[in-house]
């Protein structure tokens, strides 16, 4: 589901880009109001799960990709916000070091996976719960919530792809990004997701849910150059805002080390992956640490000297 580069305009990564910064503020924020420091490491083990779920992509046609994300279980067990700041944190550490997903196209992708998935998810669960008032309600909207939020997810992605052609050509009226329509792009996404990757989503879901219900019930919240090929084997041509746009290396493209077997590559790229969120996520804690004890320190100092002014 990773949106490259150069299938969508610069003017369209753009505008995605102003919608998530107030969203990516709000997370911030919620994520340092609601998270103890206890439970900061779990953000950390949370970012960690979704991108070793996102590393295994099934290929569509057109050069999109489809696999789980994780984003559900997330918002069920820690919340929304947190959700939105774990499956981010996956997001950019895929787009810089493994080149999967685009660098200009990281705030559309992080629009699908890391906002409207979990932000569904979590609602309907929610409801879910609220309906059947018992434990089965539980699993059921887990269930759901899983199934339907990755392909609310998909059916985003595949009508950012399918507008493109739409409002982007050329002067011979050949598109400049996606050449796919959304006659093409809608069906492309949601009938694998619908048939496969949402019931995937939505096993791993409730399955997760279930056994940390029962182990620690206190953790869940409360309060590329083959795909541009791929394209002229296909339609004939290659869109000149793809060919010409916005080129990133990443070191380690596609998780492949020049010198490993891609099997081998693949669960080294995993636990780099993994240890630079974590170590990422542990900064964080310290910071997050850091500000509590200069707090408490000012908050002593001024009631201290509340106290002397007094006498």
């Amino acid at each position: 589901m990773h949106i490259p580069d150069n299938y969508l305009s610069p003017s369209t990564c753009a505008a995605f880009g102003v919608v998530m910064l107030p969203i990516w503020r709000r997370a911030s924020l919620k994520v340092k109001n609601e998270i103890t420091r206890q439970k900061m490491p779990l953000l950390g083990v949370a970012a960690a799960f979704s991108f070793l779920i996102m590393m295994f992509n099934i290929p569509l046609p057109g050069g999109t990709t489809a696999h789980a994300i994780g984003g559900a279980l997330v918002a069920i067990l820690l919340g929304r916000y947190s959700a939105v700041l774990a499956v981010t944190i996956a997001l950019v550490i895929q787009a810089l070091f493994f080149g999967d997903g685009g660098i200009l196209a990281l705030a559309v992708n992080c629009f699908n996976m890391a906002f409207i998935m979990p932000f569904t998810s979590f609602y309907l669960f929610e409801i879910t719960k609220k309906i059947f008032k018992n434990r089965k309600g539980e699993y059921i909207g887990a269930f759901l919530g899983g199934y339907i939020s990755v392909n609310a997810a998909a059916l985003f992605a595949a009508v950012e792809l399918g507008v493109q052609p739409l409002l982007f050509k050329d002067f011979s009226g050949l598109p400049l990004y996606s050449p796919y329509g959304l006659a093409v792009s809608i069906p492309a996404m949601l009938i694998p997701h619908l048939l496969v990757i949402g019931i995937l989503e939505g096993i791993i879901t409730v399955g997760a849910y279930s056994y940390i219900k029962k182990a620690s019930p206190d953790v869940i919240y409360k309060g590329k150059a083959s795909k541009i090929n791929l394209l002229y084997t296909i339609i004939g041509f290659v869109p000149k805002g793809m060919e010409q746009g916005f080129k990133f290396n990443s070191p380690i493209p596609d998780y492949s080390f020049g010198f490993l077997s891609s099997y081998f590559g693949y669960i080294l790229s995993a636990l780099a992956g993994v240890i630079i969120i974590l170590i990422i996520f542990k900064v964080l804690e310290k910071i997050n640490l850091k500000r509590n004890i200069k707090g408490d320190i000012y908050y002593l100092i001024l009631v201290n000297g509340v106290k002397l002014a007094s006498h």
